[in-house]
């Protein structure tokens, strides 16, 4: 009989090793981007509320993702909210078709807004909605197409493109997690009729909170203006339609003419500030991301883990790491690991997994919605994302994969 003894830094009762310290995020905000804000606190007398570095960070972000304009707001949250709260203004109430994998807020706003969710299965390579499935529920009341780019894969095919188009129903990105990635060369957020990203803590870019609207349609871009600050008419940026607005109301101060009845969601100087240092170095965040995502696909063992995610002007937020079959036993041995080396991680991937099995649309859906969303489910079951940083040591991705790969053949 032969014995194998423990490797270097394992035993027997802790097969894992020597813990890998990996947070799900990382605090994306450096020293140099507080000294930006440090130097301009130090002015006399600072403007801290919305103001003109609020006015170019949105410039900025403008001309980075290719888009005529962009809302700065206070979360990525409100950007969804404001989204489709400026839809129903300008198209009326009615159905938005949205994933079931995403975050809870996209479908929120929805609800808020008081249009009808219309949910759709995942494509398994982008784990965005299956384009086929999108077009089998568009009805004569469908509003939009609310589709999530999931963890920085690019979920547009030039087929849901085409349709829509044809069809006159219009697309609305979620890009929160997926800030640079591209389809054929244009960054996305430029291809729908309005797109959400945020910058939240450990995202792409973080600004601590805040969220951006982009759109080319002017009809659009004002309307999310006034919503974003209380429905005010001199918030609009057309001179024109503050004047047609004060032409018509000669008994209001035309200082507080409130055209719609809307939200506070104004974000400030500060985070401004943070926001136009940290989209110096973009670029290179990207990139360094995507090399660690490629790193650790191409050291699983894809006969167990799913490997075959469409990469192509990919811009990973995070690792997902998904079994191809059903296997439960695999599933609680790799938790277990990835708990042992002090890998920190969320099961059902982006927003918790399958959305309708959520209390919130339970209520709305029934406690068996779930059932018509297989692929969602699996991943919901069988699927999980791993924190990705610029600064992820190449050490540890790869000692990770290792470790993955050896407990799956455990037992096999």
């Amino acid at each position: 009989m032969t014995t194998t003894m423990p490797r270097r830094g394992m035993s027997a009762a802790n097969p894992a090793g020597r813990p890998l310290a990996w947070p799900l995020m990382q605090n994306n905000i450096t020293r140099a981007d507080l000294d930006v804000v440090i130097a301009y606190l130090q002015q006399d007398d600072p403007i801290l509320t919305q103001s003109r570095n609020v006015r170019a960070f949105e410039q900025a972000w403008s001309d980075w993702v290719g888009v005529r304009h962009s809302v700065f707001v206070n979360s990525g949250s409100s950007a969804n909210l404001l989204t489709m709260a400026a839809l129903r203004e300008l198209y009326g109430p009615g159905e938005v078709i949205v994933p079931t994998i995403t975050w809870v807020s996209d479908i929120a706003s929805v609800l808020h807004c008081g249009m009808t969710p219309v949910f759709v299965d995942i494509d398994p390579r982008t784990l965005g909605m299956d384009t086929e499935h999108v077009l089998e529920r568009i009805t004569p009341r469908t509003r939009a197409v609310f589709l999530t780019h999931v963890l920085g894969y690019n979920a547009l095919s030039q087929r849901l493109l085409d349709e829509l188009r044809q069809r006159g129903i219009p697309l609305v990105e979620d890009v929160c997690e997926s800030h640079g990635a591209t389809f054929q060369g244009r960054r996305l957020g430029s291809f729908g009729l309005a797109s959400n990203f945020s910058f939240y803590y450990a995202h792409h870019l973080s600004t601590i909170e805040g969220g951006m609207v982009c759109t080319n349609d002017a009809d659009v871009y004002e309307t999310v203006r006034l919503l974003r600050s209380h429905g005010m008419v001199r918030e609009l940026d057309s001179e024109s339609r503050k004047r047609e607005y004060w032409d018509e109301h000669p008994d209001l101060n035309p200082d507080f003419v409130f055209a719609l009845p809307a939200y506070n969601v104004r974000s400030t100087e500060i985070n401004a500030l943070l926001g136009l240092s940290q989209l110096k170095r973009l670029d290179e965040t990207i990139e360094r991301r995507n090399e660690n995502l490629l790193l650790f696909l191409n050291n699983l063992n894809q006969d167990v883990y799913q490997t075959d995610f469409a990469l192509a002007g990919c811009s990973n937020y995070a690792f997902t790491l998904i079994l191809k079959r059903p296997d439960e036993a695999i599933m609680q041995r790799a938790m277990a690991t990835l708990r042992q080396l002090g890998v920190e991680f969320r099961r059902g991937t982006s927003g918790g997994g399958n959305q309708v099995r959520q209390p919130y649309l339970r209520r709305l859906l029934g406690d068996d919605a779930w059932r018509q969303f297989p692929r969602a489910d699996h991943v919901h079951f069988f699927g999980m994302y791993i924190g990705n940083y610029p600064t992820l040591a190449r050490e540890k991705i790869l000692r990770l994969c290792e470790m993955l790969n050896q407990l799956a053949s455990r037992g096999a």
